[in-house]
């Protein structure tokens, strides 16, 4: 069957702007979350479709850095809900050109540290956040390509060193 909305055929399988895997978050409260978005990350609304009750969202598009992130409030006819009390099931990695500032920023917005930045292993400057409505975000800058077997080695010291209470 084929939909005649007035426009024309997509010139891609893809939606403009969007990659393959697109994260679409669940909250209880849409209007803040796109508030703290903006404050601690930078969001950018790209488009915004209400929902049934007043001041909620059916679907939002927030552009963050080179990705889009959709959002939308918890809907009882929707198979995803916010995160409970047990926390999130996945946390999103944002990549940025510095880990600390954006770390600060997310925390001066309202997120919970969980993970101050430091140096890892892996090369990356990393930190984690969550943020006021149960998502943990993974900030990071990456700061050096590792080989395969420097990371294998630095591993072994981390966990070491973890395991001995360090």
């Amino acid at each position: 069957m084929r939909y005649a909305f007035g426009m024309g055929t997509a010139k891609s399988y893809l939606p403009e702007g969007v990659r393959s895997i697109t994260p679409h978050l669940t909250v209880k409260n849409s209007v803040e979350a796109i508030d703290f978005y903006g404050k601690a990350f930078g969001a950018r609304v790209r488009s915004h479709a209400p929902g049934p009750a007043p001041g909620s969202t059916m679907h939002a598009d927030l552009q963050i850095g080179d990705s889009v992130l959709y959002l939308a409030d918890e809907m009882p006819m929707s198979a995803t809900k916010a995160p409970g009390p047990g926390g999130s099931t996945v946390a999103m990695t944002l990549f940025v050109s510095d880990c600390d500032a954006v770390y600060k920023s997310a925390v001066d917005a309202g997120a919970r540290s969980l993970m101050p930045p430091a140096d890892m292993f892996w090369g990356d400057r990393y930190s984690q956040v969550t943020d006021p409505f149960g998502h943990v975000w993974a900030i990071a800058t990456h700061k050096e390509d590792v080989s395969p077997e420097e990371m294998e080695r630095r591993a072994q010291e981390f966990f070491a060193r973890f395991a001995a209470g360090a």
